[in-house]
């Protein structure tokens, strides 16, 4: 199949003798009109291959923040976004939508032309490659979690994953969390949180049908179970001004009475008081605190 070739001409071309911002300077100093290109994405591989060359020469020589250096960084980011589309089709079977895919992996792309050196040899196609591909991975890594973990347990998933394929291809059965754990050279204790933190990975809606004894429901009805305590958190609120109007001895025996489970003896040996002046205290504290809870109400 025979590649289309867009045109392309020079910047006095293409503004019809106008004064151009396009127009850069050599090392030299010397004026050199900068290349137009019309449908960049048009460009035979070859050919942006061999363009991208030059424009890296042009490049280094022109000022960083000038309009032609912006020119020339934006003309290569265009015509090797065909680089960006190639590398995120491998990752076409993950559901999201492929526009977001190429958007987060000409990020990539970009880094490399910031970072890309002429004088390491290497072509522009073999650097950037593992950049935009880098990108997208992180991108998946950082946002298809539906509970968000740290990273080292998001990639301890991918570990975890690769290492259980390969022992149970070669086990023929399931690894053990010891064999796991002895394959990526880790701690048990680290496979086990791994395991638990790969969880997050996916979650399922409270509305989701789910099949029971008597018939279908959704998973927010057969999910958990009432927690009677929370029925406790109002009266805890309305209780804390009124603790805290109380003498600081009564505080002491109502803590060491309910916190610390202590029976009115062990009080009063603690505080130097009788049991019956303990009892008194205690039950004249008790009875202005439920006083109060029910004036409150």
């Amino acid at each position: 199949m025979t590649s289309a070739t867009p045109t392309v001409t020079t910047a006095e071309e293409a503004v019809s003798g106008e004064p151009s911002v396009l127009e850069g300077r050599g090392a030299d100093g010397a004026s050199q009109q900068l290349p137009v290109i019309e449908e960049p994405e048009k460009l035979a591989p070859e050919d942006a291959r061999q363009l991208s060359k030059s424009l890296f020469d042009r490049l280094a020589v022109l000022e960083e923040g000038t309009h032609e250096y912006q020119y020339v960084r934006n003309t290569l980011i265009e015509i090797n976004l065909t680089l960006v589309r190639y590398s995120a089709r491998r990752f076409r079977l993950r559901g999201d939508d492929m526009e977001d895919i190429v958007q987060v992996g000409t990020i990539g792309l970009i880094k490399a032309i910031d970072r890309f050196d002429l004088s390491r040899e290497v072509e522009f196609t073999t650097f950037a490659i593992p950049y935009v591909v880098g990108e997208i991975k992180r991108f998946f890594r950082d946002t298809t979690w539906d509970v968000r973990v740290p990273r080292r347990l998001q990639e301890m998933r991918m570990d975890l994953a690769r290492a259980n394929d390969k022992l149970t291809s070669k086990l023929g059965r399931s690894p053990r969390v010891s064999e796991l754990a002895e394959h990526l050279g880790v701690t048990e204790e680290e496979i086990v949180e791994g395991q638990v933190a790969a969880n997050g990975y996916n979650s399922s809606s409270l509305d989701a049908t789910v099949n029971d004894e008597e018939g279908e429901a959704s998973l927010a009805d057969v999910l958990g179970e009432c927690d009677e305590a929370m029925e406790l958190v109002e009266d805890f609120h309305a209780l804390k001004p009124l603790l805290a109007e109380l003498s600081e001895r009564d505080r002491k025996i109502i803590e060491l009475r309910f916190g610390e489970e202590l029976t009115q003896a062990q009080i009063g040996e603690r505080l130097g008081l009788s049991q019956m002046h303990v009892s008194r205290l205690l039950s004249r504290a008790l009875t202005g605190l439920r006083t109060g809870m029910l004036t409150g109400n």
